[in-house]
């Protein structure tokens, strides 16, 4: 087990590579609590702009490490595409319980965007990814938009939590990619059987990183498992997901991931599974070139609204602000299902939201100035245009 754990906690540490920011700000707190396992990193790129979208990279320790921020190939290949990279700290599952790294991973993308002019962050996208249990991180965030707290079995567990000085601003993000992260841990050491891949670890013991996570053997826990599950949330608001994994990794199964890319595309949300031939956990033959440019270019197309390769989703509406009746009117929006809609401020905090019932929305406790509005459609898709009230 000495060995298992060494190993676990070294994957982290892999893939180091020659500077590839431009700037880089270390140990901010975004907690505003003085502790090192609340600090994250900011990495500006070298390409020169005057604001930069965001990626969160989530670190991956089996929830064993509190202090692994760091870059390694999927950064840098981020940082070289153009985009700020972002790696916080949370905490271990001996700091704290689970839902103590859902509270962490939220008050980190909340603090972005409460500091987005200080370091230039255009917060308009903020993707997650993150490898192993940074890749639960990434998922949980992708599946937990608009989830504050959640009860299940008269247990209810606070998922947004309250830590740091900027609850105010939104933990949603825009895109998830997922490296071989758990997604239902009750099923961990089933899917192994099936695939008739060896695993190093036995999930179901109460020493295991998942048992360790929700504090006791996880099938003496269902109710906090399905809590801390990515699978649990998954619902049609989801944002597009990329997910990836190895064939023969033996410490987180698969199956894991082909699952929640099922749950995914079966409740309309824009997902993809690649699986790696002859992958295994954190290693070269998962995390590929070619997978590596994956993530960018799935990142890049978010981004640019489209949330499928074949269907090009930028520029399909537009709004304007009709100074006469005080209504936000949105053109080109019919046949797209829109279920909801969002009003942001530039730096990404949310003003208003609401389900849509027509094409005007009242904007009359609006001051003049720049806003964006983003529309949430019925498949997963994601409109979103820039209007100014004057």
């Amino acid at each position: 087990m000495k060995k298992i754990t060494l190993l676990l906690i070294s994957f982290f540490c892999l893939n180091s590579f020659a500077q590839q920011y431009a700037q880089k700000y270390a140990d901010l707190n975004y907690a505003n609590n003085g502790k090192s396992y609340h600090t994250l990193d900011i990495y500006l790129p070298k390409v020169t702009k005057t604001i930069y979208p965001v990626v969160v990279h989530f670190f991956g320790s089996a929830w064993m490490s509190d202090n692994g921020k760091t870059l390694n190939s999927i950064g840098n290949a981020l940082l070289a595409a153009g985009y700020t990279v972002v790696t916080p700290n949370y905490r271990s599952s001996s700091d704290a319980k689970f839902p103590a790294q859902s509270q962490d991973i939220k008050a980190a993308i909340r603090f972005i965007r409460g500091n987005c002019n200080t370091y230039k962050l255009d917060t308009t996208f903020i993707g997650v990814t993150g490898e192993s249990s940074g890749g639960h991180a990434a998922a949980f965030c992708g599946t937990t938009n608009f989830v504050k707290q959640k009860t299940i079995d008269g247990i209810t567990m606070d998922i947004e939590g309250s830590l740091g000085q900027y609850t105010s601003f939104s933990s949603n993000v825009h895109a998830a990619c997922d490296w071989f992260g758990p997604t239902d841990f009750l099923i961990m050491d089933s899917c192994f059987t099936a695939t008739k891949v060896n695993s190093m670890i036995k999930h179901n013991d109460a020493g295991s990183p998942e048992s360790s996570l929700v504090g006791g053997a996880i099938q003496s826990n269902k109710t906090k498992c399905e809590l801390a599950n990515p699978i649990t949330y998954v619902d049609p608001t989801d944002p597009p997901f990329l997910i990836i994994h190895g064939d023969v990794d033996n410490l987180v199964p698969y199956c894991q991931s082909e699952t929640l890319n099922n749950a995914l595309q079966s409740a309309g949300v824009q997902s993809e599974f690649v699986l790696a031939p002859g992958g295994g956990h954190m290693d070269t033959k998962t995390e590929t070139t070619a997978n590596i440019a994956k993530m960018v270019s799935f990142f890049d197309n978010v981004k640019a609204g489209i949330t499928d390769v074949n269907i090009p989703y930028r520029n399909t509406f537009s709004a304007y602000a009709n100074t006469t009746n005080n209504a936000l009117v949105l053109k080109g929006i019919s046949g797209l299902s829109i279920e909801r809609f969002e009003l942001l401020e530039v730096s990404g905090k949310i003003i208003s939201q609401n389900r849509i019932s027509n094409n005007q929305i009242g904007i009359s406790s609006l001051e003049n100035g720049i806003y964006f509005i983003k529309l949430y459609a019925s498949n997963g898709a994601v409109y979103t245009s820039k209007f100014i009230k004057m």
